[in-house]
């Protein structure tokens, strides 16, 4: 029962609707069917299936709100979760940014749904989790890994008559190998629709390239460098900028978006000109949903265009307070690059770092979106277009906005994960001078 269908799910939310007494009434309506395998040492340690469905229900009295969960679906159950979510609304105190329900909406159909990877098994798990473990034993490396498979819908109906539906599937898998001395380390991660891109045979090999390539790691002196962002670390990057592309938190200066003075900083030329960051949830390599929480039908939209700041997202209660149309947040992003391929990027540079991720990132001054954070799993140093040598972990202190103003180049982009925060992004190689590292770190 966990995926229902379109029709289904419309039935059961005007059931519920039908039990409402609230001025107005909103249902939503999630389920999700998968299964995944974690791994170390090159054993398998756990596996499982999960299955869920939950339904909540918020009912607005004036501007009282109330929000009630539950994931039993009996007619009784349905109505006792309904007069339970009326009882909160009478008991909450008034929402003075309160905004009336969206009326019906039209929505084009996703693309996010794959039968294929709605039909993974055990067995295919299995054989994939068998691959990536048989090349890290066959470099000498212990593995550790995690797969998982998901099947998923989301549905959405309210009193004033929206109702709108979406159904994905997902698969995600990373992988990190280390040397049995601990001296080096490596790691991939990917994250697909379509279960037929995922090549768990050849991400491992990537990362057990990186482990063995970064035993024997050598110190150099922190300082500005150029360094070649692989994807990976190019994402963990950008999506602390991503999450700042807020209307509101800008003109309440709180963010990088702030403008000295008051208000935002839309119209601002703010990075370098090959800087182009957009959201499309039909876009074939990185499909999404195609409405946002609050209902907006979702279509692509320009962010960043040449380095301008093209829009930033206006939910419905600040876009009446600033008299403009709402802007629904992204559902993904995806930031344009060129052609070269990461080895091209490596040639052409005379000295730098090539980072094949980062971790730890916190902040350290929202206003600038200074962030803090260490590289890992294979760092190495560039040389007349070569890399030389392995070296050690550094802890770096930058600004992707700084970062982006300082791009010399950017390569094809691919679809990467951050599995820190488990969304996909299509992000390129980014070649960026005068990088700022602060100081060494003997992690490996």
């Amino acid at each position: 029962m966990a995926i229902l269908t379109k029709e289904q799910a419309q039935t059961l939310l005007k059931k519920v609707l039908s039990y409402s007494k609230a001025d107005e009434c909103e249902v939503g309506l999630n389920g999700s069917e998968g299964g995944n395998i974690r791994y170390a040492r090159n054993a398998v340690s756990t596996a499982g299936d999960i299955s869920n469905l939950t339904l909540s229900v918020s009912a607005t009295f004036g501007k009282k709100t109330g929000t009630a969960t539950i994931n039993e679906f009996s007619d009784a159950a349905l109505e006792r979760v309904v007069r339970r979510a009326e009882e909160l609304a009478q008991l909450a105190p008034e929402n003075p940014e309160y905004v009336p329900l969206l009326g019906p909406q039209t929505y084009k159909e996703s693309i996010t749904w794959v039968p294929a990877t709605a039909a993974i098994t055990p067995d295919t798990r299995a054989e994939a989790v068998a691959k990536s473990i048989k090349v890290a034993k066959e470099a000498n490396l212990q593995s550790a890994g995690y797969i998982e498979n998901t099947s998923s819908f989301t549905a959405m109906a309210n009193s004033k008559g929206l109702f709108a539906y979406n159904k994905d599937t997902d698969v995600v898998f990373s992988i990190t190998t280390r040397n049995e001395a601990g001296t080096g380390s490596g790691y991939a991660a990917r994250g697909y629709n379509d279960i037929s891109k995922l090549d768990t045979h050849s991400a491992t090999k990537i990362s057990a390239s990186k482990a063995n390539g970064s035993a024997g790691a050598r110190a150099i002196e922190p300082g500005k460098y150029t360094v070649i962002l692989e994807p990976v670390a190019g994402a963990y990057m950008l999506e602390n900028m991503f999450r700042g592309l807020d209307a509101r938190s800008a003109d309440e200066g709180r963010s990088f978006m702030s403008k000295p003075g008051g208000g935002n900083r839309l119209g601002e030329q703010l990075m370098d000109e090959k800087v182009n960051l957009y959201s499309d949830p039909f876009n074939a390599e990185l499909p999404s949903n195609t409405w946002s929480r609050d209902g907006f039908p979702l279509e692509r939209t320009s962010w960043i265009d040449k380095g301008v700041v093209k829009n930033l997202a206006y939910n419905r209660y600040w876009a009446q307070q600033k008299n403009v149309q709402p802007v629904p947040f992204p559902s993904n992003m995806i930031m344009t690059g060129g052609d070269a391929s990461l080895e091209e990027l490596i040639k052409s540079t005379e000295k730098g770092i090539l980072i094949s991720r980062l971790w730890y990132i916190r902040m350290v001054d929202p206003q600038s979106l200074l962030l803090t954070g260490l590289t890992r799993d294979g760092t190495f140093y560039i040389e007349n277009g070569q890399i030389k040598f392995p070296i050690k972990n550094m802890r770096f202190n930058e600004s992707p906005v700084i970062m982006l103003n300082n791009v010399e180049a950017l390569g094809k982009p691919e679809r990467t994960i951050s599995i820190e925060s488990y969304r996909s992004y299509l992000i390129p190689p980014m070649k960026i001078r005068d990088f700022t590292f602060t100081s060494l770190s003997d992690a490996i």
